[in-house]
């Protein structure tokens, strides 16, 4: 097995969690599981909106995920009002994966909420009833998105069709993608 994956390596990642995470991994979405293993390889490029920061490249390979790309991806994804990161669940990297696919998606997502910590959560929600006070974000499990020259209505039409999640769409021109129990709003 690659050395280089959460889920199939033998040497632990730092943390319980994170390896806790690479398991959870390694049982794919039915919606995505055909699409995915097709692929020899999974991309993804996104642009974090508030930092300029960029992950554009492979994450998974080989049958396993890329460790490196995703301490970056992790850093990419980090709570910028607290300079925090978390393990992202690699999950949420398939399913944004598999949209970008069905989309033929050239062009990176613009994330402007992946990881919120839970003092920028409670922030949000005391700001917004919409604001969910446990909110997957704050378990690295969803992100808040666009796609430049896409319409919101669309991408999360295709997103919904997949049943790969969540999906909120957001008057403000977002949609919420996260890798929890499939549930529209």
């Amino acid at each position: 097995m690659p050395a280089d994956c959460p889920c199939c390596a033998g040497e632990a990642l730092p943390g319980r969690r994170r390896l806790l995470l690479g398991a959870l991994a390694c049982v794919a979405f039915p919606g995505v599981a055909a699409q995915a293993a097709a692929q020899p390889e999974r991309r993804l490029h996104i642009l974090r909106v508030q930092t300029g920061d960029r992950f554009g490249g492979v994450y998974w390979r080989d049958g396993c995920y890329d460790r490196d790309a995703l301490r970056r991806l992790d850093w990419v994804m980090r709570d910028p009002r607290q300079a925090e990161a978390t393990p992202m669940d690699p999950r949420l990297f398939d399913v944004l994966n598999a949209v970008a696919l069905r989309l033929d998606a050239g062009g990176p997502f613009h994330i402007n909420s992946g990881y919120r910590a839970p003092a920028t959560n409670a922030l949000y929600a005391r700001r917004s009833s919409r604001v969910s006070q446990i909110s997957l974000h704050m378990s690295g499990m969803a992100a808040d998105l666009s796609l430049p020259g896409r319409d919101p209505v669309a991408v999360a039409r295709v997103a919904a069709a997949m049943q790969v999640g969540g999906v909120g769409l957001y008057r403000e021109g977002f949609v919420h993608l996260d890798c929890g129990p499939a549930r529209r709003w």
